[in-house]
């Protein structure tokens, strides 16, 4: 159990629409391997009495809406965010909901995010690290983080396959080294692009620790910082604050090295539970509830890691969970 009250940041759900939509597109498999796990509200809510998770923020994984149903993504994304807002009305206590949007399709992203965001209520969005091929920072979807700029939003970056990731050969599934890869290279498309300057009212959460970004981040800033970048070059003390600044949840991060690579890069305050339930099974789940406690965090940070940093980003959601800052 763990010894605080938690909010799960990193909770995925599939609604009916969801599978129905994998299922007719012919999806048997995700990401070059992985299988589609089971899910239910109530499976969900047993798993967090048990190993003491107060709430869970939901959202849907990879793949994303284009990519699983192409030209009907936007009904697709309608659907999953009504079932989301009726989950968050059925349990105001126990989970949150983030929208899904049918990006790289810009029209129809910004109908849904005032949709969801304002007349659904849903407490923030789930982007994919890439969208059909865009990054996050690539112009072309410059008008979506305008939109949730604009509403200051929460918007949690969660890895898919990249384009090119058939052509690899390594007959391995994507999440096995490709989306901690595919999480860098969004983060690094926001960096060296105008979007890290011109969105910072965008509270960004990054999966599984920042993918490989804690290790290379120094290499990254100094190359960054060069000329062979040119004018996208940025000194390395901007883009290293700049990553000090966003938000990574400890879904996958249950050993002391991989927690110590990353407080090399940030401050506790920036550092959200997860657990990737049910991508990550309930017995993997229960592991890393029982290796939190083992990890190297002073005592005053547990509580802000668990709950309290969450708060900060979903006050709302906090509230009605008993979660708020004290």
């Amino acid at each position: 159990m763990l010894p605080e009250k938690a909010i799960d940041v990193h909770a995925h759900f599939l609604p009916r629409a969801y599978r129905d939509a994998l299922r007719s597109n012919g999806f048997r498999l995700l990401d070059g391997g992985m299988p589609i796990p089971e899910w239910s509200a109530q499976q969900a809510l047993d798993l967090m009495d048990e190993v003491g998770l107060t709430a869970a923020m939901l959202s849907v994984s990879s793949p994303f809406a284009t990519t699983v149903a192409g030209a009907d993504a936007a009904s697709l994304c309608r659907k999953v965010n009504d079932y989301a807002a009726e989950l968050k009305s059925r349990y105001p206590t126990r989970f949150g909901a983030l929208a899904m949007l049918p990006v790289p399709d810009v029209a129809a992203s910004l109908d849904e995010i005032g949709r969801a965001l304002d007349d659904l209520a849903l407490d923030g969005v789930a982007l994919p690290t890439n969208a059909a091929g865009l990054y996050l920072g690539d112009p072309a979807l410059a008008p979506v983080l305008a939109a949730l700029d604009e509403r200051q939003a929460t918007v949690f970056v969660h890895p898919t396959s990249p384009c090119c990731f058939e052509k690899f050969g390594l007959a391995l599934p994507a999440p096995m080294i490709e989306f901690p890869f595919d999480t860098t290279r969004s983060m690094i498309s926001l960096l060296y692009s105008s979007a890290s300057r011109r969105y910072e009212g965008i509270k960004f959460i990054f999966s599984h620790g920042g993918g490989t970004m804690p290790f290379l981040a120094p290499r990254i800033a100094r190359v960054g910082a060069s000329p062979v970048t040119g004018d996208r070059s940025r000194p390395v003390q901007e883009s290293l604050d700049r990553l000090r600044s966003w938000h990574y949840d400890l879904a996958s991060v249950t050993t002391p090295a991989q927690v110590e690579a990353l407080r090399t890069m940030v401050p506790a305050s920036q550092i959200l539970f997860g657990t990737d339930y049910p991508f990550s099974p309930a017995p993997s789940v229960r592991l890393a509830v029982q290796a939190f406690p083992t990890l190297p965090f002073p005592s005053e940070d547990r509580r802000a890691i668990l709950h309290g940093n969450a708060a900060r980003l979903f006050p709302p959601f906090a509230k009605s969970c008993g979660c708020t800052i004290d």
